[in-house]
């Protein structure tokens, strides 16, 4: 059953992979093959999405504990110095994904909900994309997001590890009208008319598309590129290991523009937890979106074009099939002085140096009214003794000559 699945173009996600799989769900049977496989009637489906069975909604179990260690992703990228010139204040970002759940550090400011099922994440990998684009930070927490103080919207595609394109394409649509700056996809979907003119119309509104390349998850995956990812315009991504190379199983017949880390991933999770462990482009994706926002938020006049084209050109250099220009760099995407880009464009300068603190100048101590006053006073002294000085030396010749006399009056 799984070989008609995959036909079909449903499949499955995995936590550990790391991705959403839709079907074009061209016609009705699609769904029918798809309900009868869960064991569940037909007919709720094909009616008002209202009147669907209500589903489990078991996400796998988080941790409440973290490592002491930040997560390497967070090193790698250096997000923190990359935080010294904007944390993304005021950009919109839209996460079309399973829905996102109640987290301290993640702050929603919208969710729409395509499916009609709630907003609950009920698979754990919205939050998880939610987390890593926008996580605030927090004393004592070593995990945070790259653009903490952007502006984060959910919009619920799907509420299991398979779903409807229909609804994805509804949730690029929806985010298009909220006015989004960039939108996070991290799903592999087939290519359908309907998604591309989605993208497109995204594209035309100025919104940078970030999307995931798609895992490999068999034999079956591994000359198919995954959409929207594929599409022209498109900032795809792929997955990388620690050492920046490219994960094995990120999918290389997609596009890729860039990597992202995409192993041993760390990202909040339902039940207000974390979950460790986490691989695959759906995670990589949302480190270049929260580039993104960075980069959106530090030069405002840039298109999704420019945007699009420095975080490409300053990424970290490498080869290979499905490496696209090397990992993500947050802070050369904000620092970099690109020759081609137009005389609109902002030319970067290094950041002005942080003040001195008070003690770094000496002060200049107060007067001292009494040293002054006896300086004077010795000063005038001095003077007046040399000049009666001066009159001795001259009155004592005269008088010895003149035998003491005193002289006639003139």
């Amino acid at each position: 059953m799984r070989a008609v699945l995959r036909q079909r173009g449903l499949g499955k996600h995995e936590c550990g992979m790391g991705e959403l799989r839709l079907s074009p769900a061209r016609v009705r049977a699609s769904r029918i093959v798809r309900v009868l496989v869960a064991g569940v009637l037909a007919l709720p489906v094909l009616g008002s999405p209202a009147a669907a069975a209500p589903e489990e909604c078991k996400p796998d179990k988080g941790t409440l504990k973290l490592p002491a260690s930040e997560p390497w992703a967070q090193k790698r990228l250096d997000i923190k110095t990359a935080w010294r010139l904007t944390r993304g204040a005021g950009v919109r970002v839209a996460i079309a994904d399973s829905g996102a759940d109640y987290h301290p550090q993640v702050q929603l400011t919208k969710i729409v909900d395509e499916t009609h099922t709630g907003y609950r994440d009920c698979v754990g990998h919205g939050t998880a994309v939610s987390g890593i684009i926008g996580a605030r930070f927090l004393s004592g927490v070593p995990f945070h997001g790259v653009a903490p103080d952007a502006v984060i919207m959910m919009f619920k595609q799907s509420n299991k590890s398979e779903g409807d394109i229909s609804h994805l394409i509804g949730a690029i649509n929806d985010a298009v009208a909220a006015k989004a700056d960039v939108i996070n996809v991290s799903v592999r979907a087939a290519d359908t008319p309907a998604l591309k003119a989605a993208v497109q119309r995204a594209l035309a509104q100025d919104i940078v598309v970030v999307a995931a390349a798609g895992n490999i998850e068999g034999p079956d995956d591994e000359d198919v590129p995954a959409y929207p990812a594929a599409y022209e315009g498109v900032l795809a991504v792929g997955a990388a290991t620690p050492d920046g190379r490219r994960a094995d199983s990120s999918n290389a017949s997609t596009p890729v523009s860039v990597l992202g880390p995409g192993t041993d991933i760390t990202a909040p999770w339902p039940g207000r937890a974390y979950k460790l462990g986490l691989q695959g482009t759906s995670f990589a994706t949302p480190y270049v979106a929260g580039t993104a926002a960075l980069v959106r938020a530090r030069f405002p006049r840039l298109t999704q074009e420019q945007v699009r084209r420095r975080i490409t050109a300053t990424a970290d250099g490498t080869s290979g099939a499905g490496t696209g220009t090397g990992m993500v760099n947050p802070v050369l995407a904000l620092t970099a002085v690109l020759p081609y880009e137009s005389v609109n464009a902002p030319v970067v300068a290094e950041p002005p140096p942080a003040a001195l603190p008070a003690d770094a100048i000496a002060k200049i101590p107060p007067k001292d009214e009494t040293a002054i006053t006896v300086s004077a006073v010795v000063g005038v002294g001095a003077v007046l003794s040399i000049m009666v000085a001066g009159a001795l030396v001259s009155l004592i010749p005269l008088g010895r000559r003149r035998g003491w006399r005193a002289g006639r009056p003139t």
